[in-house]
């Protein structure tokens, strides 16, 4: 989208942060303007065009706006700035560098760069003189902290072009030309490490892009064993305030398998938010043994932003994840909480006065949902590297209500449901994930169910199915025993609950703050649950309900004391043996021979 002269307009209209501008040329959808404000000029975005009246939604506080003020319109889209420098950064939803600017409260039309133009990068060719590239191709790399950053060819290039030129390795900036290409048409063109894309627009710089079928390690036992979510793919976590969403993000993005972690804070802009900046940076990375924040990027509102400024948060973190997508790395993409993002579009919609959907929300909301959600996948770039965007979302109902229309519209989209629920958290079962309303439509990919058999086991949809079918059983014989009292059902039901609470406790509960239960690998979590089925299987010897109860006690505390164990250490090895030998004083006399856990 180019143009000779910049469009300009005046103000015709204000409805809050909805500013009705009155142009005289050609604008766009989704293109930048600055309206200029006695103070500072106010940077918004084009959301509708109705003739000569465009509406634009403005990033800043309108007050002391007035009708008649002009504007003029930059002939680009809302666009981020893609370059060496990004991790480790704090970003609002427009990109401006949070870091550089003063004040407890930032100041109304203040925007900054969001690369450092000063620091000189390590440069590494990959390009040759006379190889032939194209959108997305790498023509070099620079380290960035501890991660390859890929310098491509601008998303924005159509067709094939030559490398004339690729400068030596050695010390550049961000803006130095580092490489130079020959169109079709033989014209030169140079590049440097930096270059712009617009957020609401796809990057599609790879040749295919598969269903997702391998899986991706969280180390969360409840997600990984009941409901695992594959690489390159998508889930949501609704829940209402209270059941630990914070921690559970905050635990996936510690021990998740991925390269990069992006965090989209587009809800809250206080408790959750401010946790984030405070605790992140202290976080220690396992996979490096340095701070996760060296490969992290936080995308923030902040305080004075205009709610519409969440839409442009999510869109931002989008982007980012793209962009390193296509450098051959595993991106975690979470957002925290898409809740508020519907939320600003429903205001936005209600100030253009369009026909509302279910709750005000607008009518195509599962549509622009939905449409968000497809650009995290798996793919294959065009040199036959593989890069993916794994997405989770959090969702915050109104009063918990998983019916409503953000909830049910995010549940069409996204292909793993982690419902949180408000009694587990209450009675502080964490992860308070819901395991029977729980699922992942993963485990419906035959790709994913052969990359499971191959690299988990044969056995393991089999031993998840009974896991959760035990869980289920279990949950009925408890409202049996709270309808007709512990002395009104036989002992068997008291065995089916007790089997549940054993999954629940050693499988499904864990402590994201204890340095060894806090992330368990999948061959570990292979082990114990077929540890714990193994329990199942068997039949004991009990006079009441109060031994069954007393005897059940003891081995979930034997088998959360090897939870909390180094893995296959002797002192996992001791509270192994020491299970082993209730097990066998309680099974009945028939099951002793040749029984081993």
């Amino acid at each position: 989208m180019e143009r000779k002269n910049k469009t300009t307009g005046v103000v015709a209209g204000i409805i809050a942060n909805l500013v009705i501008v009155e142009v005289d040329g050609p604008v766009a959808q989704n293109e930048i303007c600055f309206i200029q404000h006695p103070e500072n000029n106010l940077m918004a975005e084009v959301i509708k065009i109705m003739g000569k009246n465009v509406y634009v939604q403005v990033f800043e506080s309108t007050r002391g706006l007035k009708v008649g003020t002009k504007a003029e319109f930059e002939g680009h889209l809302l666009e981020v700035t893609l370059g060496p420098g990004i991790l480790s950064r704090n970003y609002d939803g427009l990109q401006n560098d949070l870091d550089k600017m003063d004040g407890v409260f930032l100041k109304r039309g203040d925007y900054t760069d969001p690369l450092d133009r000063e620091k000189k990068w390590d440069w590494t060719p990959i390009a040759k003189v006379g190889d032939e590239v194209s959108a997305g191709s790498w023509l070099g790399e620079v380290p960035e902290n501890s991660m390859p950053h890929r310098i491509m060819v601008p998303f924005k290039f159509k067709g094939s072009y030559t490398v004339k030129k690729v400068v030596e390795p050695g010390q550049y900036t961000v803006d130095d030309v580092v490489a130079t290409v020959t169109d079709a048409d033989g014209n030169d063109i140079d590049l440097t490490m930096v270059q712009k894309w617009p957020v609401k627009m796809a990057v599609k710089a790879y040749s295919e892009k598969p269903r997702p079928f391998k899986l991706l390690q969280t180390g969360v036992r409840t997600l990984d064993t009941l409901n695992p979510i594959a690489e390159g793919g998508t889930g949501f976590i609704p829940g209402p305030f209270g059941t630990g969403k914070t921690v559970l993000q905050h635990a996936i993005s510690k021990f998740g398998e991925a390269d990069i972690v992006i965090i989209a804070a587009c809800g809250e802009r206080a408790n959750e938010v401010v946790e984030i900046f405070t605790e992140f940076p202290e976080l220690e990375d396992p996979r490096t043994g340095r701070k996760l924040i060296e490969r992290t990027t936080i995308i923030a509102n902040t305080s004075n932003m205009p709610v519409a400024a969440r839409e442009a948060s999510v869109y931002t973190a989008m982007t980012l994840g793209e962009y390193y997508r296509s450098m051959g790395l595993k991106v975690l993409l979470m957002a925290d909480s898409t809740s508020r993002w519907a939320q600003a579009l429903r205001e936005m919609s209600n100030r253009l006065e369009e026909l509302p959907g279910p709750d005000a929300f607008p009518m195509d909301l599962t549509a622009i949902i939905s449409s968000f959600y497809a650009r995290a996948g798996f793919v294959y770039l065009n040199n036959g590297e593989s890069g993916s965007i794994t997405f989770i979302g959090t969702v915050s109902p109104a009063g918990g209500n998983l019916k409503e229309p953000v909830t049910e519209s995010t549940r069409k989209a996204a292909r793993c449901f982690y419902g949180l629920n408000q009694g587990r958290a209450d009675s502080k079962r964490y992860p308070a994930i819901d395991p029977i309303d729980s699922y992942s439509k993963y485990l419906e990919y035959p790709e994913v169910m052969d990359f499971l058999k191959e690299n988990v086991g044969e056995n393991w949809l089999s031993d998840v199915n009974k896991a959760k079918t035990l869980l289920l059983r279990g949950r009925e014989a408890q409202e049996q025993i709270n309808i007709l009292g512990d002395d009104g059902v036989p002992l068997e039901f008291h065995e089916r609950f007790w089997n549940s609470e054993l999954i629940d406790a050693v499988i499904l509960q864990q402590d994201s703050f204890d340095k060894i239960d806090a992330n368990c690998p999948m061959p570990r979590q292979k082990y114990m649950l077929e540890k714990v089925l193994g329990i199942t299987d068997m039949k004991f010897s009990f006079d009441s309900f109060d031994d069954v109860n007393a005897f059940f006690k003891r081995i979930i505390n034997l088998l959360k004391q090897m939870n909390y164990s180094e893995w296959d250490s002797d002192k996992f090895k001791s509270y192994e043996n020491e299970l082993e030998d209730i097990m066998k004083g309680s099974l009945k006399e028939e099951a002793l021979v040749g029984k081993t856990l």
